[in-house]
């Protein structure tokens, strides 16, 4: 597909070729709740702990006799329904991250930036057009692409920057949780169906292409050197299997 490419004033530079693959395929939307779901759950610290009855401190004596009393027979004062007693079934320290093929991961990436190319909601700039750090350029860079209304909250916009673009990345770091910041190798689908927007620049859109594109990704298979009859030696028999010049076992 086509993206159209503007200028940082807003107006309208060319068109850029996108893959396919990467911005019109149709939104596998179980992958992609699966995906982030993963995402979030390793984010997870799972430091969470409570006490067992075994782990409080306190009641190792009865609280009182067994019969003649009246009351409800108790042995610890650290049981669960206990005031200061143990927890039942209380969280305990694990592990919530989860393990997803690579596959789903680039499926869901693709299904996020499909979804957001759809609905037009994709731009590439060809240069950002800051050469010093400036909150104040960066503002009126975002009002001249139309992501920061008057009158209305600012939409969230995730900006894709190389790591190279320095006076960049400083120039929006200010601008609060309304405005995101990734390099091209770290983009994942969470950040982007967070955001209501996704800027490129023509360098980071290519090397977003080149990442997560299958054509652009794959390496190329390795040339095999003939072998003469094309017998593996290591699959051999005889004096092959056993090592050349190595005499058979005796009986």
């Amino acid at each position: 597909m086509k993206l159209d490419v503007i200028t940082a004033k807003g107006t309208k530079a060319g068109t850029v070729d996108a893959p396919d693959e990467l911005f019109a395929v149709v939104p596998n939307t179980a992958v992609l709740h699966q995906v982030v779901t993963a995402q979030l759950a390793h984010k997870r610290a799972g430091s969470h702990s409570t006490k067992t009855r075994a782990e409080v401190a306190g009641g190792g004596a009865k609280p009182w006799r067994q019969k003649g009393t009246g009351r409800a027979r108790h042995g610890s004062i650290r049981s669960p329904q206990w005031r200061g007693g143990g927890i039942a079934h209380g969280p305990k320290p694990r592990d919530y991250s989860q393990r997803t093929p690579k596959k789903m991961v680039r499926l869901a990436l693709q299904s996020a930036l499909s979804d957001r190319a759809s609905d037009g909601r994709v731009k590439v700039i060809d240069s950002w057009g800051i050469d010093e750090p400036r909150t104040k350029d960066a503002v009126a860079l975002l009002i001249s692409l139309g992501l920061r209304p008057k009158g209305e909250r600012a939409p969230r916009v995730l900006l894709v920057l190389d790591r190279k673009e320095r006076a960049t990345w400083l120039s929006f770091r200010n601008l609060g949780t309304r405005v995101q910041i990734v390099v091209p190798e770290e983009l994942n689908a969470y950040d982007i169906i967070l955001s209501d927007w996704v800027v490129f620049s023509t360098t980071t859109l290519e090397t977003t292409i080149s990442t997560f594109s299958t054509a652009g990704s794959r390496p190329k298979a390795a040339e095999r050197a003939p072998d003469g009859d094309g017998a593996n030696p290591a699959k051999g028999s005889g004096a092959n299997a056993r090592g050349r010049g190595t005499p058979a076992r005796s009986e």
